[in-house]
């Protein structure tokens, strides 16, 4: 049995079921909906239902719908924007089976936009070389696919959900089992005794200063599948978003996302001199890959007065913008930005981590009972860079892979369960919001999207002592949880971008080729 990292205060109660999911986004919902009816689930997720990465996705969803695309060109869209890193075997999982998830979530409700004879429409997004883009509300699909699982979901027999709980640390058993989850629940500790345990718990962009996910995303799963004993991959490659919007309200928070969709309806870049940068830096301008973006973006920011560019637009007719864009409309209003007659200023913000748990193509990891999906989950459909809103149909496929697995073998899995254990902690003093951003400055400056071996290891050596710090701290809070699972998984991406010694994709190293002692 191993020890938790966390010291319980008081009792811990015990409740049961057959299949923990931690995490409410799309990957968790859809797992849910896929186990069977015979097998008891409970889902566990930090706030509400709706609070997730899926719910603010605004592109869309990326599956093969027309006639003119096929799974091949899907395909190679995906390997060549992962820079030939991608498990070509996990890629024709998600091109192959995607379209049928589709067909899945019209059944239960999801909305997606259509034309006036019900055909459903399509857009282009970055990297694609095909309009494949499935969306609804315009950019509201995310919150659509959310809001149609989630409704099934609360009407599913044997599933239960729980918002606002923590989830701790994974229980394991003598055997290396899995053996269920540590909860922390208003104040209270539980123990969920499970045979199988799944993590759908998305991101880390808590991680760093300036990223468009929500607050929960602290990367709370891959810490504790790592504290599990599950392997991590692809931990150096994040990807930064071109187009966040640049308000000054943004520091230190959340970011409002440009959809990509934009720039896929014609938005140009220009700098402050009012050039279209894109033009000469690769053939698809505008949608060229993100990363390549990305960092362009960073390279005008760098040498010009304005800490953003600007993304114009401006050529769309006011009702056309309202109805294609109706949340990135209202949003830049709100902020003073009429984008049917100004450009929109935007810059570079944390997105998406194409790393985390390593897992086979059915979702399992090398723990037994223990398996990952969605952002959190590192299966090999993402190699070194994500295309555009593969994820979403990610989310789909590999969630319901995870139920499908474990369907297959609950018959012949016996119950588990192990009171978990915990070591005496000191009460130390630590300043938890001070850490926090400390943790978020190192990523940034460090582990951003310009990276240097001499600075990375520097940033590491502040991460490693931050974590020694809080070792034997006694962390009994939900933000002291966090900020030890940040820590832990920084400490993990610094490591991983050290070792990758060559620039490939969203990794991206100006002292390539020297001898760095890494």
């Amino acid at each position: 049995m191993r020890e938790s990292v966390y010291e319980p205060d008081g009792p811990i109660e015990t409740v049961r079921a057959d299949v923990v999911i931690v995490g409410s986004g799309l990957a968790g919902l859809y797992a849910a909906y896929h186990l069977s009816r015979k097998l008891s689930c409970a889902l566990f997720t930090k706030e509400t239902l709706e609070v997730s990465s899926s719910s603010l996705a605004q592109g869309g969803i990326a599956a093969v719908t027309e006639q003119n695309d096929c799974f091949n060109y899907h395909f190679e869209d995906t390997i060549k924007a992962g820079a030939g890193l991608c498990d070509e075997s996990a890629v024709h999982v998600i091109v192959e089976e995607g379209p049928g998830d589709i067909e899945r979530m019209l059944r239960l409700g999801a909305r997606f936009d259509t034309d006036i004879s019900g055909h459903l429409l399509t857009a282009r997004e970055g990297g694609h070389g095909m309009s494949r883009i499935l969306r609804a509300g315009g950019d509201a699909t995310g919150h659509e696919m959310v809001r149609a699982l989630k409704q099934t979901i609360l009407r599913t027999p044997g599933v239960t959900v729980h918002e606002n709980t923590f989830a701790a640390d994974i229980v394991m058993d003598d055997d290396g089992h899995v053996a269920g989850l540590l909860i922390y629940e208003e104040g209270r500790w539980v123990y969920c005794a499970a045979r199988y345990v799944i993590i759908a718990s998305g991101g880390i962009g808590q991680i760093y200063r300036y990223t468009t996910n929500p607050s929960v995303a602290t990367g709370d799963g891959m810490a504790m599948a790592l504290r599990a004993g599950a392997a991590l991959k692809d931990m150096e490659f994040v990807q930064f978003h071109p187009t966040g919007l640049y308000t000054p309200a943004n520091r230190n928070r959340q970011c409002f996302l440009i959809s990509e969709a934009v720039r896929g309806e014609g938005a140009i870049l220009l700098n402050d001199a009012g050039e279209r940068f894109m033009e000469g830096v690769h053939p698809m301008r505008e949608l060229a890959p993100r990363d390549i973006v990305a960092r362009e973006i960073y390279r005008q920011i760098q040498h010009q007065r304005s800490p953003f560019v600007r993304l114009d637009i401006t050529h769309k007719s006011r009702d056309f913008l309202r109805e294609r864009f109706p949340t990135i409309y209202a949003r830049c209003m709100e902020s003073g930005i009429d984008i049917a007659t100004e450009a929109i200023p935007v810059g570079p913000v944390q997105h998406y981590m194409m790393g985390g748990i390593r897992t086979d193509l059915w979702g399992a990891t090398n723990v037994p009972g223990l398996y990952a999906c969605g952002e959190a989950a590192c299966t090999g459909v993402h190699g070194a860079n994500r295309l555009a809103s593969n994820s979403t149909l990610e989310c789909l496929v590999f969630g319901r892979r995870c139920a499908t697995h474990i369907n297959e073998r609950a018959d012949s899995e016996p119950p588990r369960e192990s009171l978990p254990g915990h070591h005496r902690r000191q009460r130390v003093a630590v300043d938890i919001e001070r850490e926090k951003n400390e943790v978020k400055g190192i990523m940034v400056k460090y582990c951003g999207i310009i990276r240097r071996g001499d600075t990375m290891r520097k940033g590491l050596d502040h991460i490693t002592g931050l974590l020694g710090r809080l070792q034997d701290a006694a962390l009994t809070t939900t933000h002291a949880m966090e900020l030890y699972n940040m820590a832990q998984v920084a400490q993990r991406m610094l490591s991983a971008a050290l070792a990758r010694k060559r620039s490939v994709g969203s990794h991206y190293r100006t002292d390539e080729g020297e001898d760095c002692d890494v």
